[in-house]
């Protein structure tokens, strides 16, 4: 993997993710991001790193969506959310967005694998706390 860090946008999988909804018509996007959640809210394998990677990134952007919610300021994140637009998301997405997040950190998900063999868990797991906190609210 060329980029790994602990920003919800600062690794292959998701900067590829964010490239797909920023290539995709705007009216695909939301269907884009539900699929990511899903896809890992919906998990009762062995969650891979690609599929949690595009989860935490889909929850970060409905996170930015919400009052409060952090920003998507990562250069790797979606072109037309660092340009300062937004995206019209149903509510359910929070809930989704919840589950999925909770999914990736769970045991038997690759991504908490990773981050613990490089002892970064717990940097890892605090990234996520913005993204969790304005979706909590």
């Amino acid at each position: 993997m060329g980029a790994w860090d602990t920003g919800a946008f600062d690794n292959d999988h998701a900067a590829d993710f964010a490239g797909d909804l920023t290539d995709a018509a705007p009216g695909e996007r939301p269907d884009l991001i539900r699929e990511a959640l899903e896809a890992a809210a919906d998990n009762d394998d062995y969650l891979d790193a690609s599929t949690a990677s595009a989860a935490i990134a889909a929850a970060a952007i409905v996170a930015s969506q919400l009052p409060g919610g952090p920003e998507v300021d990562s250069v790797y994140g979606p072109e037309f959310l660092t340009d300062g637009d937004s995206i019209d998301l149903p509510d359910e997405f929070v809930e989704l967005a919840l589950r999925a997040v909770t999914r990736v950190v769970s045991d038997e998900s690759e991504w908490r694998d990773l981050w613990e063999d490089a002892e970064s868990l717990g940097q890892a797991v605090g990234a996520l706390e913005p993204i969790r906190a304005a979706l909590n609210r």
